[in-house]
């Protein structure tokens, strides 16, 4: 609020001295609106409104109107009910997808952000930090494998969840296996593992995150074991052609890039 009455105050000043430089004519009605910000038309608008009403003929009459534009309340606090009741743990992104296929929903993705933030039902995101620079995809397909596993009640009709755990080719983006499992782990990474050789063959590398299925890590939060390897990477170190496991950053969602179950 101090700020609005500090800047109204220093535009009333500007405008004050544009007008009595006009009137002395040594400048023109375009270079007075220029100096305030505004068009040669404007000004000539403001100098009508301040001879008949002072200083208070320049407030910005848009201040205390409701937008034409702005959304309907009702429908934001439709898209908040359906959130809290029925899509608690999806996404914003996923949910606005769903609201617009499912719900016939025709406010935008920033328009329901904001709104479910306002509401306290989404919290803001942390800025990511420069280590968070997209990695360049591999030139050729099966160079390097991406596997991860996604928890979430895939199944219509059903609150249970499940894991699906999706194997993608880094360089295409093609899905070499895809199924759904009661629990993310060692035999689940066999399977998508086995799947993928069987239809396409070996590959060069295999990318993670840190599971404990992929990684041993001796300390919470610190550095893999690099003198002891879990099933799995020891399985794609002893394959031929296969190098072990990258090492993936942390990400800020599981399967970010794999379709949606709906897209695909």
């Amino acid at each position: 609020m101090r700020r609005q009455v500090a800047l109204r105050g220093i535009f009333v000043t500007r405008f004050e001295d544009a007008l009595e430089r006009f009137r002395r004519r040594s400048m023109g009605a375009e270079e007075a609106g220029e100096l305030l910000g505004v068009s040669g038309r404007q000004f000539r608008r403001l100098c009508v409104r301040f001879d008949d009403e002072g200083a208070d003929g320049l407030r910005d009459r848009r201040l205390g109107r409701v937008s034409p534009r702005r959304s309907d309340a009702s429908e934001i606090g439709r898209m908040c009910g359906l959130y809290r009741d029925r899509y608690r743990d999806f996404t914003v992104k996923h949910f606005h997808e769903t609201l617009v296929a499912e719900h016939n929903y025709k406010l935008c993705y920033t328009v329901t952000r904001l709104a479910l933030q306002a509401a306290g039902l989404v919290r803001k995101a942390t800025l990511r930090g420069k280590h968070r620079k997209k990695r360049v995809r591999r030139p050729l397909p099966g160079m390097l494998l991406f596997q991860d596993g996604s928890t979430h009640a895939w199944l219509p009709d059903t609150s249970e969840k499940q894991d699906l755990i999706v194997t993608l080719d880094d360089a295409t983006g093609h899905i070499t296996s895809i199924f759904l499992t009661e629990q993310e782990g060692t035999m689940s990474s066999f399977t998508g593992l086995a799947q993928t050789i069987a239809r396409h063959g070996l590959f060069g590398a295999f990318y993670t995150d840190r599971g404990s299925h992929y990684f041993l890590t001796p300390e919470a939060g610190g550095p893999t074991s690099t003198s002891t390897s879990s099933s799995t990477s020891s399985a794609t170190a002893w394959s031929a052609g296969a190098s072990p496991i990258a090492k993936a950053p942390p990400s800020s969602s599981r399967c970010s890039r794999t379709p949606s179950p709906s897209t695909r």
